[in-house]
């Protein structure tokens, strides 16, 4: 028995999906041909949304900065092809609702002029909060999905002194081959992008955990993490949601993250395969992240693969660029688990879609839901330990604080339950409504109880100022009142002395 098994045995919650990530992971990586315009909305990550720097009609290059982080949780923009500013104004997010939000188009000059950068030949001599700068001003956020900014959590590994970086490598969720890929096709790079990582927050190891499921992109990590005995390969079982960072730290350390604590608290931090491979350009060549891996799959799709794009291409011209057998029934960004579903194909590429599906009217069929059975399938799925059943009881009755009580927040929306679910139940909607729910009432209670303080202030306020108003007044009185007696004890002396 080897020093991991212990750790790397099937886990008991989660499910086994069928992958559906063949034959688009194994077909060689393709690049597609620069689109005429590219759309950079300004909300690609976590916090603030980047402020912009650009006028509609200015030249930009490939790389120049269009938008600069808007606080110390926020990302900066750049041009993913040189052109011009075409306009800066809404598109349709990259949200089954549909609504808009604020990007900037640039229409491409196919020039494919970079932006002058400075190479920096030795990564390891630069200091932690050099890379850590390095890494903020290139823009690079959690390219798992996560989007958080990859810099802010750098510096937080920094001061919880960290000693484990934890690398993403599992891909759990269907269809996506984009990380796979990567590291099939760019071992070197993310093991050196690892290597700037682990200097970055100052952790003495690396993990990179790789689902079993994927043979050829283990072996090619293998091969170039060899010489840096810090960087350990590690593969894992096949199970989804192995790649929550959650539970890809207690498969790979044995460490439990307490719910209301993060990671780095207990000594790790996790980053994903393909943001790594973004650090060890932004560092070691001054690239921003302006282009990424997808992976376009999918029964509607004709030729399914993963394709090198620029952020901000359209998603209708990637699905062009592989061709459709039909017309999809259902377009997610990103996986089929926790994806999200896009109202049309006109919805720009982000820098955290790691996947486009272009689903066909059987993959996009969705059982009409039955009552519940009772059978505790979904809590035995649920990699968090939670009792879905019964949280699904109190959301149906509408007693949304009693699901609460069964730790609803905790809750991360990977589906697990619903896809065990023999009566189809769509429990992952419940509870994402029913936190919606929470959320909005607590930022109801928030509100009432700011604008208590606010009055019970102005009661205060207005309180100090009476009073202040009547010390004032009799201070005046009595000052009058001694005038009025000083002049009057000084009245008989000066008749005194005009008698004499």
């Amino acid at each position: 028995m080897g020093l991991f098994d212990k750790f790397f045995k099937e886990p008991s919650w989660g499910v086994h999906p069928d992958d559906h990530k063949r034959p688009a992971a194994d077909v060689p990586l393709r690049i597609l041909p620069p689109p005429a315009k590219v759309y950079m909305p300004l909300q690609q990550h976590v916090g603030g949304a980047a402020r912009p720097i650009v006028l509609v009609g200015q030249k930009v290059l490939k790389g120049q900065l269009l938008a600069e982080a808007s606080g110390n949780i926020s990302a900066p923009i750049h041009a993913p092809v040189s052109g011009t500013v075409s306009a800066i104004g809404e598109i349709t997010a990259p949200h089954a609702s549909g609504l808009g939000f604020t990007a900037i188009t640039i229409a491409n000059d196919f020039a494919d002029r970079w932006i002058e950068s400075t190479p920096v030949a030795d990564p390891f001599a630069l200091t932690p909060e050099e890379i850590t700068k390095l890494t903020a001003a290139a823009g690079i956020v959690g390219l798992g999905g996560a989007t958080f900014p990859a810099a802010a959590k750098f510096a937080l590994g920094r001061r919880l002194k960290v000693d484990t970086l934890i690398v993403n490598g599992g891909e759990c969720e269907p269809y996506l081959s984009a990380d796979d890929r990567i590291m099939r096709d760019r071992a070197d790079q993310v093991v050196d992008g690892v290597r700037i990582v682990m200097r970055a927050i100052g952790a003495t190891q690396a993990l990179v955990g790789i689902e079993d499921n994927k043979p050829e992109a283990i072996a090619a990590m293998r091969v170039a993490a060899e010489p840096f005995p810090e960087v350990k390969i590690r593969p894992v079982p096949t199970r989804y949601p192995m790649g929550s960072d959650r539970q890809l730290i207690i498969t790979l350390t044995g460490r439990e993250v307490p719910a209301d604590a993060r990671a780095a608290e207990v000594g790790v931090l996790v980053h994903n395969v393909s943001t790594c491979a973004a650090v060890h350009q932004a560092v070691r060549f001054g690239r921003p992240l302006v282009e990424r891996i997808v992976t376009i799959n999918g029964g509607a799709v004709k030729n399914p693969g993963n394709i090198f794009a620029p952020i901000g291409t359209l998603v209708s011209e990637l699905l062009d660029f592989c061709g459709l057998k039909e017309e999809p029934a259902r377009i997610i960004l990103g996986g089929p688990m926790m994806g999200t579903p896009l109202p049309h194909g006109l919805v720009p590429l982000v820098k955290g879609a790691s996947g486009i599906l272009a689903l066909d009217a059987q993959e996009a069929h969705i059982p009409e839901a039955g009552p519940c059975i009772r059978c505790g399938n979904c809590t035995r799925a649920c990699p968090m330990g939670l009792l879905p059943v019964e949280m699904g009881a109190h959301i149906r009755a509408g007693d949304l604080d009693g699901a609460a009580k069964f730790m609803l927040g905790d809750c991360m929306s990977c589906g697990c339950c619903a896809y065990v679910c023999p009566s189809h139940i769509p429990l992952v909607q419940y509870f994402n409504h029913a936190k919606g729910e929470l959320w909005a009432k607590e930022r109801g209670k928030l509100r009432n109880e700011a604008t208590k303080r606010l009055v019970e202030a102005r009661a205060v306020r207005l309180e100090r100022e009476a009073k202040e108003k009547a010390e004032a007044a009799a201070r005046r009185k009595a000052e009058r009142a001694a005038a009025k007696a000083k002049a009057a004890a000084e009245a008989p002396a000066q008749t005194e002395g005009e008698t004499a």
